[in-house]
């Protein structure tokens, strides 16, 4: 396989931090995009003296800063990786919606912002790759997940309708789906609701909160497979548009898509007579 030149969004942890090293132990050249200052140079330290090190090179990266994205729009490069992104959680009928917008604003439209240049540069070179980081919540919905799922079924959407507008172009379009894996992203996000959530004042019940924490806390993946299918679909010319892992988690959200066809209105009448 011919050696890339990929830019990762939100490299400085996680998933993507883990595939940065992986594409750069493969002899790619990785341009590692974290958000913060402190996140690169805990990540410089952590690489110097390995075989790899020379493959990478860092980048501070909000993509909600225009002044780092001008800078990062510099690269000419094979491959995008849009893995950037944050989450919130809470019952979506009381959760303040300025935190479902933060969500939106950096999964989705500043996402769609900071991609839109570097669409433009490969289409001007005829190739090039766009992959966005999404979820298996893009695919089905959980109970208290709602501004993340909406963010990610937003992406779904985007990523769609790019691909089918840009494949006559020659560049080439991809989804990943990972299921929820221990990066400690997914145990933080359900922490958010903590901040505001007061159980004076709403009139969601707690407890199913907390169950839905734990269930996410107690079924988790290890991240490195995340990590290993992620450096072997990202440089490949050829693969599926849209690629779920753990595999089985895609008979799942197919069949989560069909029940939504089924399923009846029967709320309880919980109405005082």
């Amino acid at each position: 396989m011919k050696k890339k030149k990929i830019m990762i969004t939100g490299a400085g942890s996680g998933l993507g931090k883990g595939t940065a090293i992986g594409l750069a132990k493969d002899g790619h050249t990785v341009i590692a995009a974290t958000h913060t200052w402190e996140q690169m140079s805990r990540f410089i330290d952590e690489t110097k003296g390995k075989d790899y090190e020379k493959n990478i090179e860092f980048i501070k990266l909000d993509i909600l800063d225009m002044m780092d994205c001008e800078k990062a729009w510099e690269y000419d490069i094979d491959i995008l990786v849009n893995n950037a992104g944050i989450g919130q959680t809470g019952p979506i009928a009381e959760i303040p919606v300025g935190l479902i917008r933060e969500v939106m604003e950096t999964n989705v439209f500043s996402t769609l912002e900071f991609t839109q240049p570097i669409i433009r540069d490969m289409v001007d070179k005829g190739k090039g790759k766009i992959v966005f980081l999404s979820s298996v919540a893009g695919l089905a919905t959980h109970p208290f997940l709602g501004p993340y799922n909406a963010s990610k079924h937003a992406l779904e959407v985007i990523a769609q309708c790019l691909r089918d507008e840009l494949q006559p172009l020659g560049i080439t379009v991809a989804t990943i789906n990972p299921g929820p894996f221990e990066t400690g992203f997914n145990d933080r996000m359900y922490d958010t609701y903590k901040q505001w959530f007061d159980t004076d004042l709403h009139f969601t019940p707690k407890k199913p909160i907390e169950k839905a924490a734990k269930a996410m806390a107690e079924n988790q993946f290890d991240p490195q497979e995340m990590i290993d299918k992620m450096v072997e679909i990202i440089p490949q010319d050829k693969h599926l548009f849209r690629t779920v892992f753990p595999e089985d988690m895609a008979k799942n959200c197919q069949e989560y898509q069909k029940r939504q066809y089924e399923i009846k209105t029967d709320t309880i009448d919980k109405s005082k007579k």
